[in-house]
């Protein structure tokens, strides 16, 4: 079996995304591909689980059953990281199930933080980089969380969930949430000059650093940003980024040595492995053999990154 036909052969989430952007499949064989999503496999899985009150496992970042007095608690089942597996599988907006499941959300759910509407945000750039993805990729108004997200801003153009509590540098983790949440609203709106702006600050902190190096000293922040993960969750790490500036289709020669770490990873039959796991409860597996193994998802990510890259010859200079 090739690489093509073992990702052809995996979920439907995984399976429209590998024709639309791997096969160049006619459009209306993606679209009919795509649909399968709703109402089989992953994405129907966790459709069926979001209760009538519009909630995953009872909470919105938590869920219901997580103990409070433990604040660095890592749980993936509730409705935030729910929401962003759905848009993650690339369920079409339109669907009735994909309605539907919005409906609930936009009418019921809540913040722990402060009560506030789900598709307003609350107070942290992690969270709502990663709200705001969502609401833009299915269509709702989410103007607040952008203007929450454009005043948070650091000195350094990115973005911490620390700064409240004083933290002046900011995150790479916290920068490439607030990057992906622009990314989906400027596609969904067109965006602002000021959102452009603050995307170009934000995408730059992550070029000066080459996605996973410190600038002061050019060693890597964290070794496990240097690995392969999906999902993501709040987590950075270098092909997280390299599919950001894929999606906006901003080549520039900085991203050259994580593309060449990523190149490396391939195996002797041109897979990807999953190497990093987000430990924390979950509904259910989308990785179905675990770290040290091939992964769909991470090899469809990787190849459509590296087909990008490979397309055109990176310019000499920076793009901006």
């Amino acid at each position: 079996m090739d690489v093509i036909e073992y990702l052809l052969s995996g979920d439907p989430a995984i399976r429209w995304q590998t024709m639309r952007d791997l096969t160049d499949a006619p459009a209306a064989d993606v679209a009919a591909a795509r649909a399968r999503v709703a109402i089989d496999g992953w994405g129907a899985r966790l459709l069926a689980e979001q209760g009538g009150d519009g909630q995953w496992d009872g909470g919105t970042y938590r869920p219901g059953w997580a103990d409070e007095d433990r604040p660095f608690f890592d749980a993936w089942t509730a409705t935030h990281f729910s929401l962003q597996s759905l848009w993650e599988f690339g369920l079409d907006p339109a669907s009735p199930e994909a309605q539907h499941a919005i409906r609930l959300v936009r009418e019921n759910v809540r913040w722990e933080n402060d009560g506030q509407a789900y598709f307003d945000g609350e107070v942290e750039p992690c969270i709502n980089g990663i709200a705001l993805a969502v609401g833009s990729y299915f269509g709702q108004p989410v103007e607040p969380i952008v203007t929450t997200i454009l005043g948070q801003r650091l000195r350094d153009g990115g973005w911490n969930c620390w700064a409240e509590d004083g933290g002046a540098v900011s995150s790479f983790h916290s920068t490439m949430c607030v990057l992906d949440g622009l990314r989906e609203w400027e596609a969904a709106t067109g965006g602002t000059d000021a959102s452009r702006d603050a995307r170009f600050a934000g995408e730059e902190y992550l070029l000066e650093r080459g996605l996973y190096r410190r600038r002061s000293t050019g060693t890597p922040a964290d070794v496990r940003m240097t690995m392969l993960s999906f999902p993501t969750r709040w987590y950075h790490d270098i092909l997280r980024g390299l599919e950001h500036f894929r999606l906006v289709d901003r080549r520039d020669p900085r991203l050259a040595d994580a593309i060449g770490l990523l190149r490396a990873k391939a195996d002797e039959n041109g897979l990807f492995p999953y190497e990093n796991a987000h430990q924390g409860p979950q509904l259910f597996e989308f990785e179905q053999e675990g770290e040290g193994f091939p992964s769909r998802w991470v090899t469809l990510r990787a190849l459509r990154v590296l087909r990008w890259w490979d397309a055109e010859e990176p310019a000499s200079e920076t793009a901006f």
